[in-house]
């Protein structure tokens, strides 16, 4: 019965999909892409924003630029750089005040996953300032406008900048949720590659992965289009040819032009078709434990993909004939296991480890429950687990 509902949830949900005021952001691309921005900020008669991003940015004067740039074009800006890996409801009141502070008229998210997702939240605030963030938890709470919020990733592998997702967690009861509403995808994106050729391997490695798991359970899921399908392929495809370049050498252009595409791509696909119990389980992880949620995804990844057994052979083997590691006799099942070993192999050849850390035994059946709530219904994954499921693959990537 719980299966059929989740399906039925899900069903009516997709069909509902088809309504949403879906959009895509307008994309500045290439090297030096970020000059182009304060003008572009300029001629939608914005003169003051917010930049959301953190102290790592700072420190290392990725922003500078940006920064002179908005001066020359006669906008101001205020700067919030406190927030946090897994940003926190108190990051997200603390930007807001200074938006309100300062006049803001615009938001802009520079950085990873974490100032995106920090910034998206201040703009959930400000379209709907008679709401905390708890009452927006899920799907379609926020339905007004949030200020123009430009993204500027620093890293490929959220996809933020796509995406109607932002992460929030409560460091009270380390619980991490989406909030989830279309008015949170940005209103345009800087895909610049320059902003992403110092990242250091360990993160290049892990959004890297991070974004490939968002490819993956958008492709394997049960609520796909067409384009979000191409999308994810062309994303795998992507990242199977560029990753472990990037990785090796930062400073290589085109690698990293094709990291950041495929993020974005995957990103775009996801926030269409929906993630599964690997981010489900991750967000947990966050929660708990400030795991980032890149490794996290990378480590949880192919325990999930095996456990789903028989579900997902027929999608993981056409990724598998994708990036070429098949032979003309494979079986599907045969195919779809060699995809998951070549993503082991990828996690492997970058450092990444195979299990969890600091899981405690004691946490888990919480986790579970969070995990499971956020995942059912709403999620379309090719199997529906329940408790018992996911408290055997808890146990299974706990070191």
């Amino acid at each position: 019965m719980y299966q059929t509902y989740c399906r039925a949830y899900q069903s009516v949900y997709r069909l509902a999909s088809r309504f949403i005021p879906w959009r895509e952001p307008e994309l500045l691309e290439g090297e030096n892409s970020l000059q182009r921005l304060p003008h572009l900020i300029k001629s939608i008669h914005i003169d003051t924003v917010l930049i959301v991003t953190d102290k790592g940015i700072t420190s290392l004067g990725l922003m500078d630029d940006l920064l002179k740039g908005l001066k020359s074009e006669g906008i101001h800006y205020s700067v919030y750089d406190e927030t946090v890996p897994n940003p926190t409801i108190d990051n997200i009141e603390e930007a807001l005040t200074l938006y309100h502070t300062n006049g803001c008229k615009g938001i802009i998210a520079f950085g990873g996953g974490s100032p995106m997702d920090c910034a998206k939240g201040v703009g959930a605030r400000v379209a709907r300032p008679d709401k905390k963030l708890e009452q927006m938890k899920g799907q379609l709470k926020i339905r007004k406008p949030i200020p123009p919020l430009f993204a500027v990733p620093t890293t490929s592998g959220t996809g933020s900048e796509a995406t109607l997702a932002a992460v929030i967690s409560n460091s009270m009861t380390h619980e991490k949720y989406p909030i989830n509403d279309p008015v949170l995808i940005p209103s345009y994106a800087v895909l610049d590659p320059l902003l992403t050729i110092n990242l250091p391997p360990h993160i290049t490695s892990t959004t890297g992965i991070d974004a490939l798991t968002h490819a993956v359970e958008a492709y394997i899921g049960k609520s796909n289009t067409s384009q979000t399908r191409q999308s994810s392929r062309e994303a795998v495809k992507l990242i199977f040819e560029n990753l472990i370049e990037a990785y090796s050498n930062g400073p290589n252009v085109t690698a990293r032009t094709n990291m950041q595409k495929a993020s974005y791509l995957a990103g775009f696909a996801f926030t269409r078709a929906y993630v599964g119990y690997v981010h489900a389980i991750a967000h947990t992880l966050g929660g708990f434990y400030s795991t980032p949620h890149g490794l996290a995804n990378a480590i949880i990844l192919p325990y999930v993909l095996e456990y789903y057994g028989s579900s997902v052979f027929k999608p993981l083997a056409e990724l598998a004939d994708l990036v070429n590691i098949t032979d003309v006799s494979d079986t599907d099942e045969q195919k779809a296991r060699k995809f998951i070993e070549a993503i082991k192999k990828l996690n492997q050849e970058m450092n990444i480890p195979t299990k969890v850390q600091g899981i405690n035994e004691m946490d888990i059946p919480l986790m579970v429950d969070r995990a499971l709530s956020e995942a059912n219904p709403l999620y379309p994954v090719p199997k529906i687990l329940n408790k018992k499921d996911m408290l055997n693959i808890y146990r299974m990537i706990k070191e």
